[in-house]
């Protein structure tokens, strides 16, 4: 049954984001007098045609991986068919610019709601990179919490390990004293021979220990880590699950671009996907997690795919909606198209690349798996 409603509501989530994103460009077409010739699901080759209304074929495809529009004379080579009426290229070039960034847009948009559902009623906790961020943001009421010092691991040839203390407890106190911070520490155990841990240890850190032990050179052999105890967020008005909704957007957007600046690097240098960079395997894994975890977990992994979707689309390489943007602002400064051929070998030779980029990361997905 776990996979039953894991594999659901993989499909789920993949559909209702590539379903969200090809509105955007079909909506925005038929607003502006564009003929939408097909909405596809998946990559090409075509499995088979659904259905057909006005004038569009609704279809399923073999690569089981995003999705598409398909505009009249958006692929044609010649002058005349390019501009014919209905056509991509008979719009004017802020319509074109409005239907490319359409899905994107919706994208954008479908994270930011969830986001803001997640801030106000779900208390969701924003993303912050370090510790410090996370501190500022308790100043700022964002969030509350209490600094506190976690014993991240015990040397085998420490003190504290001759007096048993475990790894993952809360240091609370040396010698009474409350600690805070990691330099609380160092400074309650300068010039000291022996000193006692008070601790919070076990499951939930619900059990309260004390352990002493000598002191080396000012330390005991434990490595320490900030942590923040007791972390929660307070009641938030729409308006602030809003700005913070925003907030998260821009987070996640360049940590997206720096995967992307990583994957790159990464393949180039060393021919392997870089961790934290997964494809559609890694996805329906991350599914299965957040499906256990609860359905906001799950709504927040769908937020942030929905937002990476738009950025990596608004990229501008070749076959993304990003990449077909450039040649319309082109046209717009140079005031007049691109040679045709050139612009559909580029977005042949780009769609390729990805084809072949998500086949590669696929392959290292599997590969994670064992």
């Amino acid at each position: 049954m776990g996979f039953v409603i894991t594999a659901l509501a993989f499909l789920l989530l993949l559909s209702v984001l590539i379903l969200i994103h090809e509105c955007g460009h079909f909506f925005m077409a038929r607003k502006a007098g564009v003929t939408v010739e097909e909405f596809g699901f998946g990559l090409p080759p075509r499995a088979f045609t659904v259905f057909s209304k006005g004038g569009t074929k609704f279809t399923i495809n073999w690569i089981p991986f995003g999705g598409f529009v398909r505009l009249k004379g958006e692929n044609a080579e010649s002058e005349s068919d390019r501009t014919a009426p209905g056509s991509f290229g008979a719009a004017s070039i802020p319509a074109r610019i409005a239907i490319l960034i359409a899905g994107v847009f919706m994208n954008f948009i479908f994270a930011i709601l969830i986001f803001t559902i997640g801030f106000s009623a779900g208390k969701w906790i924003p993303t912050y990179l370090s510790y410090d961020e996370l501190k500022t943001a308790a100043a700022r009421g964002e969030v509350q919490m209490t600094p506190s010092v976690l014993i991240d691991a015990v040397m085998e040839d420490g003190t504290a390990a001759v007096a048993g203390v475990p790894p993952l407890s809360i240091l609370t106190h040396i010698d009474g004293v409350p600690v805070r911070e990691p330099e609380d520490v160092i400074q309650l155990q300068e010039g000291k021979e022996v000193v006692t841990y008070r601790l919070q240890t076990g499951e939930s850190f619900a059990q309260q220990r004390e352990y002493r032990m000598p002191v080396t050179d000012g330390k005991t052999g434990v490595s320490i880590r900030p942590y923040p105890r007791d972390l929660t967020v307070p009641p938030r008005s729409i308006g602030t699950a809003v700005a913070l909704s925003f907030r998260e957007a821009k987070v996640m957007t360049v940590q997206t671009v720096l995967g992307m600046r990583q994957l790159v690097t990464s393949l180039a240098s060393q021919g392997k996907v870089p961790e934290g960079i997964t494809g559609i395997v890694g996805i329906a894994g991350l599914t299965h997690v957040s499906v256990q975890q609860g359905f906001m977990t799950y709504l927040r992994l769908v937020a942030l795919l929905s937002l990476s979707l738009a950025v990596l689309n608004i990229l501008p390489l070749p076959a993304l909606d990003g990449g077909r943007l450039l040649f319309v602002l082109f046209e717009l400064v140079r005031r007049k198209p691109a040679n045709r051929r050139f612009e559909l070998t580029t977005n042949m030779v780009g769609f390729v690349v990805l084809i072949t980029l998500i086949l590669v990361i696929t392959y290292h997905d599997i590969l994670r798996l064992f």
